[in-house]
């Protein structure tokens, strides 16, 4: 088939922005870097890096991303304003292909959040859209809840971004309440009855709440959108977004039927994913499409009988196609540092010679308590490297009582700052006990809001990844360790979240040294 320049689908990733708005998700800025880098090499089309007004440190991020893009254009969001649209473009103007994207709310709903008539809404579109294009030759302009607009009014607003000079249109299912054949008429009707629409480019940004975001997405395209806006894992507010991996291999499976092609290599979809993932403490359920555990696994005996005559007959795609490698058990303790860089490097991850030094040691202690050490041994261990921006507060020790007649309690000594402090607490079960350690080595006033516990393989010695979640005066935070001690991996992970509160705290305006701690006995 040949490829038509029109059969060309833009991929616009939003995860650093829209799916960093995830309850939790936020990103350091070290690791939001990563994950631009990420994106830039495996293809994708347009980086929305961050909400350059919203907080220094997302205008820093945003800087530095557009600063070190090879490929990509990367993109700031900017609301209806002068001042976001100003300092949207300070930080997008150093990359090679900056875009500025602005968008308000057009729904009666969003419309009553400013208290605009329609008319004042136009007009601030036409003031604002004409700013960004006097300052950057790319603008795109978002109707938000365009799919709960009044169709005449939405009409009216896109022709009059276009005439202001947008250059690409946004259509958002911001709540995600269309449906696919909606979804497609809009789109339709929007190219057949606005004056310019044959010279932008319009764009279909959908979210997840009744689960249609993919397929929505997929029927704009079929409709005549040529952009989606999506994100790694389905990353985003509420129900998430549109994930990348679900159109991109969905085009490449199905190019039958839909003809359209992208500038996104396959291979690198489960690196990202792993690497979102574990920065954003978001893990990726078992079951989801194309990236969860389960995505190429076979209980049935039909299937595997099935599978062991001819792949073809349960998988419609290849795991090499997503960067998948096979699960094998090869590494043990007497593996050396080339066979674990070599195979790492096979999973997606490049370490530095230092990089690799440390997670060696832990390696080695780990097949010092395990038999054998799978793939998603080594994933977890990945996922337990400490943030280098946040590593104030270390476990030292600890040691635990528990069970059905004796108390349940927990010693602990922690180092803080350089400061070695230890404690006695006694709880509800022992990671109840050790929880109390640590707050009272480390006062603050967090709520614990999530506590989950998954066994990262099978067998009575598999490793326990634990994922914490905390928040602290509007601060959320995510903490995630693993260990084949389940208690050590649970205070590992609180550890780690109040690491990253510590470092929320310094971007929130409170001095990082401000941290209470005192010795309990």
């Amino acid at each position: 088939m040949t490829d038509k320049p029109q059969d060309r689908v833009l991929i616009f990733d939003t995860t650093l922005r829209d799916g960093e708005q995830s309850p939790g998700a936020t990103m350091t800025h070290g690791e939001k870097l990563e994950i631009a880098q990420l994106l830039d090499e495996m293809g994708v089309d347009i980086i929305e890096a961050g909400f350059p007004i919203a907080s220094e440190g997302d205008f820093a991020a945003v800087s530095e991303i557009a600063r070190q893009s090879q490929n990509a254009v990367i993109c700031g969001l900017a609301r209806a304003q002068l001042p976001d649209i100003d300092r949207c473009w300070e930080a997008v103007k150093h990359a090679r292909r900056p875009r500025i994207h602005t968008f308000i709310g057009t729904s009666p709903l969003h419309r009553a959040i400013p208290n605009l008539t329609q008319d004042e809404m136009a007009e601030r579109i036409h003031e604002t859209v004409s700013r960004a294009r006097n300052l950057c030759d790319n603008v795109q302009w978002s109707p938000m809840d365009a799919t709960r607009t009044e169709l005449d009014y939405l009409y009216r607003v896109v022709e009059i971004a276009i005439k202001a000079g947008a250059t690409t249109i946004n259509i958002p299912d911001t709540v995600g309440y269309t449906a696919p054949r909606e979804s497609a008429d809009l789109i339709a009707k929007l190219i057949e009855n606005v004056p310019g629409a044959d010279e932008i480019i319009f764009a279909t940004h959908c979210h997840n709440d009744l689960g249609m975001a993919t397929a929505n997405s997929l029927a704009a395209v079929e409709a005549g959108a040529r952009q989606i806006e999506c994100t790694i894992n389905g990353l985003g507010e509420r129900a998430g977004n549109t994930a990348l991996e679900e159109v991109v291999m969905a085009m490449k499976v199905r190019n039958d039927i839909m003809p359209f092609q992208t500038g996104v290599d396959s291979t690198k979809i489960m690196n990202i994913s792993r690497r979102v993932a574990t920065v954003s403490g978001f893990a990726v359920q078992y079951n989801k499409a194309i990236v969860g555990k389960n995505a190429f696994a076979h209980e049935s005996g039909i299937h595997q009988d099935g599978m062991l005559k001819n792949a073809e007959t349960f998988e419609i795609m290849r795991p090499e196609d997503v960067g998948l490698t096979e699960t094998n058990i090869v590494m043990g303790k007497h593996s050396g540092r080339a066979a674990l860089r070599s195979k790492l490097e096979n999973l997606g991850y490049e370490l530095g010679d230092n990089q690799l030094k440390d997670v060696f040691v832990r390696f080695k202690e780990l097949a010092d308590r395990k038999k054998e050490i799978y793939d998603e041994d080594l994933i977890a261990l990945m996922r337990t490297a400490t943030d280098p921006e946040a590593d104030r507060i270390k476990l030292k020790s600890m040691h635990v009582t528990c069970g059905t007649d004796g108390p349940n309690e927990a010693r602990m000594t922690l180092i803080v700052d350089g400061q070695e402090l230890s404690t006695e607490q006694s709880g509800d079960g022992p990671v109840d006990a050790s929880f109390k350690c640590i707050k009272a080595l480390v006062e603050h006033s967090a709520r614990l809001q999530l506590y989950q516990v998954a066994a990262v393989t099978e067998g009575t010695d598999a490793q326990a990844t634990v994922s914490v979640r905390m928040e602290e005066e509007g601060r959320i935070v995510t903490g995630q360790s693993a260990d084949t001690d389940t208690v050590v991996a649970s205070a590992r992970a609180y550890i780690h979240a109040l690491n990253r509160l510590l470092v929320r705290r310094k971007k929130g305006g409170t001095d990082q040294r401000e941290v209470s701690y005192k010795v309990v006995s």
